[in-house]
């Protein structure tokens, strides 16, 4: 008759170490994908992937396969203006197409998210150029690396700028930052020689601070109280 495993043999069966090659995933690999590409988003954890990952599972089908076509149809059909480079789905964008705006006076910012930020102040009706970054030399990031050309280039060809219309004054609506500043201070010299005003926004923004997480009545009075460049 043969031997009937005790207790303790069975216990270790089921709770020992398992060998690598007998491992399983803990969750089916699509899944174990999706939670993956969530984890890769700037801010996301791995539990926090985990969770929106089972947020879609739980979804109604409409709304994840929504969500999906929503992120292609982004990488699909947005791209940069080629007279601002802010973002646009076609080749000029909405603002530098509105007729209504004063086109020769032209707001430089960092990033489209710190233009988003001004335009919901509902304060400033010029256009703007979109530099793509800030100069960083320890980041090996200079002017070449900028849309600096072809903010130069919409001040010395009237043609390339919105509607065609000379540009009057350029506002420098660069973070307050060191590599802010810099960035400022080098346009402010380029800028040296051209018939154009050079100001920029007032100090209203604290030093060190960025622009999308300053509120609209700070926004509002550094765009009122912009400053010649000295």
């Amino acid at each position: 008759m043969a031997d009937t495993p005790d207790a303790s043999s069975s216990s270790a069966s089921a709770f020992g170490p398992i060998s690598s090659s007998r491992k399983a995933a803990a969750y089916p690999k699509v899944v174990d994908r999706l939670i993956s590409e969530f984890a890769n988003l700037p801010g996301i954890g791995r539990r926090t992937a985990e969770r929106l990952a089972f947020h879609v599972l739980k979804s109604p089908e409409a709304e994840a396969l929504g969500l999906a076509r929503a992120i292609s149809d982004v990488k699909k059909t947005v791209r940069h203006c080629r007279v601002c480079w802010n973002l646009a789905d076609e080749d000029v964008c909405e603002i530098c197409r509105d007729g209504s705006r004063e086109r020769g006076t032209v707001l430089v910012v960092e990033q489209p998210k710190d233009l988003i930020a001004l335009e919901q102040t509902g304060m400033y009706k010029g256009v703007y150029h979109v530099l793509m970054g800030r100069i960083s030399p320890l980041d090996g990031i200079g002017p070449s690396e900028l849309t600096v050309g072809g903010l130069l280039e919409r001040i010395d060809d009237p043609a390339a700028n919105a509607g065609g219309e000379k540009v009057q004054e350029v506002i420098l609506g660069l973070n307050p930052t060191i590599e802010g500043d810099g960035t400022g201070m080098y346009l402010a010299e380029e800028l040296k020689g051209r018939s154009v005003r050079v100001t920029r926004l007032a100090r209203g923004v604290p030093t060190g601070s960025q622009l999308e997480y300053a509120n609209k009545a700070v926004l509002g009075d550094a765009i009122i109280c912009r400053q010649e460049m000295r």
